[in-house]
């Protein structure tokens, strides 16, 4: 079996027990916590930090969590409609003049963060998801795919600049600005949107699954999905110095599975966590609000989308691209989270949820 490193309450065995299975079936490495009442109850690691085996995944290892990184953009959002300062029901364009172009008059905030705004493609070259001004200039520029609001298409990509620039239009600051002050700082979580270069050798880079390369693109994990024109997005861009130092709230977070659920056990724990309090549980409680119930055009499948997470009967989350994922369960003041520098074909995947099992496995016996 895997060496697996940390540190674990006995009941909860069976978490570290999953991720050894994962690297004995070839997984480079990884990271697993549960965080129970704010507190770890499994924080543990293990494999390497990169392809080649040679560098061991360690305790301070962080990695691209790819579209878990849509939970920490959204609980940015929902700070500021906590403090009254954005309303989900309002117009993007009361925020963002410019955004009203095109026909997106209508389009609301919480469309932006349900998924449902009819802008999902990144259609521009990949280089420009560099800079923000333009970036963010070419999708206020967009015509929506659909009418807002009437049908969910997961934005991938888009989702992170739309959203972010209405954190950066009502408080000045780019949404990691506002991440790392608000959120991230005050709960002292190694979590960051734009890695600086300092922390670039505890980055393990993205592996491709096996058989393929850096060229592997991100695909929909459903069999019904609606083709688009969408720029294709490879391995190897996320595994780019441009990448690593650029904000792209939806897809190029930084972090370790103890960071991850250190954040997210904020919403599971009603809004305070270490005597922190970050949002009400009145503001815990919006992320968990149905704003869409049906079919995704773009993932294929069905999905049910709160304000900024998935939500999966009562619980809600999210997964990133290649395997990493968030689980927050409020009536256990649970967050468990798995993240790992290890891709695997979306149909071939349920790592993730071996994880949450296992965790409800220790939680049974408390």
């Amino acid at each position: 079996m895997a060496d697996i490193q940390g540190s674990y309450d006995h009941l909860f065995v069976a978490v570290p027990t999953a991720l050894a299975a994962s690297l004995d079936r070839g997984d480079a490495g990884g990271s697993v916590a549960v965080f129970v009442d704010g507190e770890p109850v499994v924080d543990v690691w293990g494999g390497f930090a990169d392809a080649e085996r040679t560098v061991p995944w360690q305790r301070d290892t962080i990695v691209n969590v790819w579209s878990v990184t849509k939970t920490m953009t959204a609980l940015c959002a929902l700070l500021l409609v906590d403090r009254g300062e954005l309303d989900p029901a309002a117009p993007v364009a009361r925020y963002w003049p410019e955004f009203a172009a095109a026909g997106k008059e209508g389009v609301l905030v919480r469309h932006l963060l349900a998924h449902t705004a009819g802008l999902p493609d990144w259609d521009g070259p990949v280089a420009e998801l560099y800079d923000w001004p333009a970036a963010t200039a070419r999708l206020a520029a967009q015509t929506p795919r659909w009418e807002p609001g009437t049908a969910a298409g997961y934005h991938s990509l888009t989702q992170g600049f739309l959203v972010g620039e209405v954190v950066r239009r009502i408080t000045g600051r780019s949404p990691g600005e506002f991440f790392a002050a608000e959120v991230a700082g005050p709960l002292g979580a190694d979590f960051r949107m734009g890695l600086p270069a300092e922390h670039d050798h505890r980055v393990a880079a993205t592996v491709p699954p096996p058989g393929r390369d850096g060229d592997h693109r991100a695909s929909a994990p459903g069999g019904d999905a609606v083709p688009t024109a969408a720029t294709p997005i490879r391995v190897r861009d996320g595994n780019s110095v441009a990448w690593r130092r650029a904000q792209i709230p939806a897809a190029s977070g930084y972090g370790n599975a103890r960071s991850v659920a250190l954040v997210q056990s904020v919403p599971a724990c009603g809004g305070s966590v270490r005597g922190v309090r970050l949002l009400s549980r009145a503001g815990c409680d919006r992320a968990r609000e149905e704003q869409f119930s049906g079919e995704d055009r773009v993932l294929g499948m069905p999905v049910t989308w709160g304000l900024g997470y998935g939500i999966f009967g009562d619980t809600y989350g999210w997964g990133g691209w290649g395997g990493s994922l968030v689980m927050i369960d409020p009536a256990t003041r649970v967050a468990v989270a798995y993240v790992t520098n290890q891709m695997r074909d979306p149909g071939d995947d349920d790592r993730g949820l071996e994880i949450v099992m296992a965790a409800y496995d220790g939680l049974q016996g408390r």
